[in-house]
C-alpha cells in the first residue's frame, strides 16, 4: 500500500485520547488505514473462532462445532470442551512461549557480559546480590562478574533441566505455600522448554482427550511464564540495566518534537532500547551538524517502559498508537525488536520518510531497514541506527507534520525495591509495616493490578480509566504495568497531581504522606508504574511479601489483577499465573472459550477451589470496579480487618 491507495472509513470515537482522535482525522485525510479501520474491515468476525469451537490441529478438517445444533463433535470425536480447552492451551502456551524467548535473550546477554564478550556494563550490582541469595549462591570473596556468571548459568540449568525436579528458579522466587498448592496439583513445571513442547504434543489430535487435563496443562504453562519469563526477565534485566527508580518524565504523543531527529523505541528488548537512548545521547552533535535541534527519544509498549522507569525517556503511547506516531509526520525512525509492532507499520512508514528498523533476526518486517542488534555488536549496530535516523530527518517534509499538543507529566519506575525504599522514609526498620498498618485500618482498602494491551474492539484506555477512576475513589492502591501505565499516563495518573484529583481521603493521606517523607514535597502518584509486561513479577513479589509478612497464603490478601483490554497471547498467560498465585482476575474481554459452558465454568468458578483464584469478566468498568470492591471487602472480613 502507498498513500492514496484507501480510503479510510470515518466517523467513529475510537479512543478517548484526543491526539489519537486529532491523528486519525489526518490519517482519514491522507488515506491511509489504521488498526481500527481494518477491524471494522473483517466484520462480522467469525463465530466460532471467537467461541473457541473451530479446530484446525489436523488435516481432516477444519472442524466446527455447531453451538446450537448439529455437528457436535469433530471429525476425530472432539467436542466443544475438548476442542476449547486445547486452544487455550495453545494460547497460554504461546504467551508464555513469547516472554520466556524474551528472558533466555536477556540471560544469554548476562552471560555473554560476565564473560566479557558483550558491549554492556552491569549497572544492577544490588540485585546481583538479592537475586544470588534467593538462589543460593554464595557471594563471599567473589567479584560482581563471577557473581552474575552463576546466576546466569543457574537460569539456564533450568532451560535444561533433565529431572523431575522443579524449576530452580519458581522454588527460589515463588512463596513456598503456593509450590506446595502446585505441586498438589502436578502443574510444577521442570524445562520450561520440554514443558512448552509437551503442551503442543498434548494438543496434537489423538493424544490428550481430557479437557480438565488439558487446562492443568495451561495452569503450568501459565507459571512458566510467571517464573520462566517474567520472573527472569525481570531479575536479569534489572542485574544488566539496573533496579528502576522513580523518574519524571512525560506522556502522549506531544512528546515528539518538532526541530529534532525523533526515535521512537517500540517492543520489549531493553538490550535495544537502552543502547538506542545511549548513543542517542552521544551522538547529538551529528544530529545538530544535520540541521536539527538534537536528538528525542520517546517510547511505545514495552521498550518504552523499559527505559522510562530506568532513564527518564518520555512515553509516546501505547499499542494502538503506533501506526499514528509515523502518521505525525515526525518521527524519523522507529526502531523495533520483539513483539507487539504491528506488519502495518512499513505501509504507513511509506506514506512518510519514516525509516521503520528492525533489529532481531527472529522478527523482520518486509521493506523496514534490518540493522541485527546482539549483545556482541550492540555499540556499533546502535551508532548506525541513530545515523540512519539522522538520514531519514533529512528527507522529513515539515509541510506534512502535525504533533497533537497533548502530553502530561508522568512518573515510572516504581520497583518493589523502590516502593519498599520509599516506605523506609517512614519506618526505616520495618518498611512493610505503614503500608500494612494502613491497609488494616482500612485508610487503603486494598490494592489491584491493572495491566495489559489495548483491544481495538473496544474504546481505546476507556476502560483502563475509568476502572481505577472508581478504585482510586474507594481507597484502593493500583499498581500497572504494561500499556495499561502507558494508557493510565496520558489521562494523569501518573503524576502526583493525579493523586489529588482521582485518590479517595485515606488513600490520600498515606500517598502524602509516604511521598513527603520520601522528599517529594506532596504525594506519590495514585498509580504507581512497575514497568513493561514482564515486570508483572515485581506485582508477584509484592505480593510475596505482603502475605510474608502477614503470615497468610497470597490467595487471602485483599488483592485483585485486572487487564481491561487484554488481546496477546501473553495476556492470557499472565491471567493464568495471577489465578494460579491465587488472585481475582478480572478481564473485560473473554478469550474464546465460552463455546464450553464446562471450561468457562471450571476458569471462572471451579478453579478457585483449587488455587484460590478465578477469572471474573465484566465487561462494565463500573460493574467490574464494584465486583473488585466487593472481592477485597470479603478478603477483609476473613482476615478480621
Amino acid at each position: 500500500m502507498t498513500c492514496g491507495d484507501c480510503t479510510a472509513p470515518s466517523g467513529k470515537n475510537y479512543s478517548i485520547d484526543p491526539a489519537v482522535n486529532e491523528l486519525l482525522k489526518k490519517a482519514e485525510q491522507e488515506k491511509i488505514l489504521t488498526a481500527w479501520d481494518r477491524y471494522e474491515q473483517q466484520r462480522p468476525l467469525c463465530g466460532f473462532g471467537e467461541l473457541g469451537i473451530c479446530c484446525r490441529n489436523c488435516l481432516q478438517g477444519p472442524c466446527r462445532i455447531n453451538p446450537f445444533g448439529e455437528p457436535k463433535a469433530g471429525i476425530c470425536g472432539a467436542d466443544a470442551d475438548l476442542i476449547v480447552a486445547r486452544n487455550l492451551l495453545r494460547m497460554v502456551t504461546g504467551g508464555s512461549a513469547s516472554h520466556t524467548d524474551h528472558a533466555y535473550s536477556a540471560i544469554q546477554c548476562l552471560r555473554l557480559i560476565t564473560e566479557g564478550k558483550a558491549e554492556y556494563d552491569l549497572k544492577g550490582k544490588d540485585k546481583i546480590a538479592s537475586v544470588a541469595a534467593k538462589l543460593g549462591i554464595t557471594t563471599h570473596g567473589k567479584k560482581d562478574a563471577e557473581v552474575a556468571h552463576e546466576i546466569a548459568m543457574t537460569a539456564l540449568q533450568d532451560f535444561g533441566n533433565f529431572t523431575e525436579e522443579p524449576m530452580r528458579w519458581l522454588r527460589a522466587s515463588a512463596p513456598a505455600e503456593r509450590v506446595e498448592v502446585w505441586k498438589n496439583l502436578g502443574v510444577l513445571p521442570r524445562n520450561p522448554d520440554r514443558e512448552m513442547r509437551t503442551a503442543m504434543h498434548k494438543t496434537a489430535m489423538g493424544v490428550d482427550g481430557s479437557p480438565l487435563n488439558l487446562l492443568l496443562a495451561a495452569v503450568k504453562s501459565g507459571l512458566i511464564d510467571g517464573y520462566a519469563g517474567l520472573q527472569m526477565g525481570t531479575d536479569i534485566q534489572d542485574i544488566i540495566f539496573g533496579i528502576p527508580k522513580p523518574a519524571k518524565s512525560a506522556a502522549n504523543l506531544g512528546v515528539l518534537e518538532r526541530d529534532k531527529v525523533n526515535i521512537i523505541v517500540h517492543g520489549h528488548m531493553p538490550e535495544v532500547s537502552d543502547k538506542v537512548v545511549e548513543w542517542a545521547e552521544k551522538l547529538e552533535g551529528d544530529a545538530k551538524a544535520a540541521g536539527a535541534a538534537g536528538i528525542n527519544v520517546a517510547g511505545i509498549c514495552c521498550s518504552g517502559n523499559e527505559v522510562l522507569m530506568r532513564r527518564g525517556v518520555p512515553v509516546a503511547g501505547n499499542f494502538l498508537s503506533q501506526e499514528l506516531a509515523v502518521i505525525t509526520g515526525a518521527v524519523d525512525a522507529m526502531v523495533v525488536d520483539v513483539q507487539c509492532f504491528m506488519p502495518s507499520l512499513p505501509k504507513v512508514a511509506a506514506c512518510y520518510h519514516t525509516k521503520i528498523i528492525t533489529t532481531q533476526d527472529i522478527a523482520r518486517l518486509p521493506d523496514a531497514e534490518h540493522i541485527s542488534l546482539t549483545p556482541e555488536n550492540a555499540d556499533s549496530q546502535a551508532q548506525k541506527i541513530i545515523g540512519a535516523a539522522i538520514e531519514a530527518y533529512k528527507k522529513r517534509d515539515a509541510r506534512r507534520v502535525q504533533i497533537p499538543a497533548h502530553k502530561v507529566e508522568a512518573w515510572g519506575g516504581f520497583s518493589v525495591e523502590a516502593i519498599v525504599g520509599a516506605l523506609a522514609k517512614v519506618d526505616p526498620k520495618n518498611p512493610l509495616k505503614p503500608l500494612v498498618d494502613n491497609i488494616v485500618s482500612g485508610a487503603i482498602k486494598g490494592a489491584v493490578g491493572v495491566v495489559g494491551c489495548n483491544n481495538v474492539k473496544v474504546t481505546q484506555d476507556a476502560f483502563h480509566a475509568e476502572l481505577v477512576k472508581d478504585l482510586l475513589a474507594h481507597d484502593v492502591l493500583v499498581v500497572a504495568t504494561g500499556c495499561s501505565a502507558q494508557g493510565l499516563a496520558k489521562y494523569g495518573f501518573l503524576n502526583p497531581e493525579g493523586a489529588k484529583q482521582y485518590a479517595g481521603p485515606g488513600l490520600l493521606a498515606v500517598l502524602t504522606a509516604v511521598g513527603e517523607a520520601a522528599g517529594l514535597g506532596g504525594p506519590l502518584p495514585p498509580v504507581l508504574h512497575m514497568g513493561s509486561c514482564v515486570d508483572n513479577s515485581r506485582i508477584g513479589d509484592l505480593l510475596s511479601a505482603l502475605a510474608g509478612y502477614l503470615k497468610v497464603s497470597t490467595k487471602d490478601l485483599p488483592v485483585a489483577a485486572s487487564a481491561p483490554e487484554l488481546q496477546h497471547e501473553k495476556a492470557v498467560s499472565i491471567g493464568v499465573w495471577a489465578v494460579a498465585l491465587g488472585l481475582l482476575t478480572h478481564i473485560s474481554l473473554p478469550p474464546p472459550v465460552l463455546g464450553s459452558s464446562l471450561v468457562t465454568k471450571i476458569l471462572t468458578n471451579d478453579i478457585e477451589g483449587l488455587t484460590g483464584g478465578k477469572f471474573y469478566v465484566e465487561a462494565d468498568p463500573h460493574k467490574a470496579a464494584q465486583g473488585i470492591l466487593s472481592h477485597i471487602r470479603h478478603k477483609r472480613a476473613n482476615l478480621g480487618i
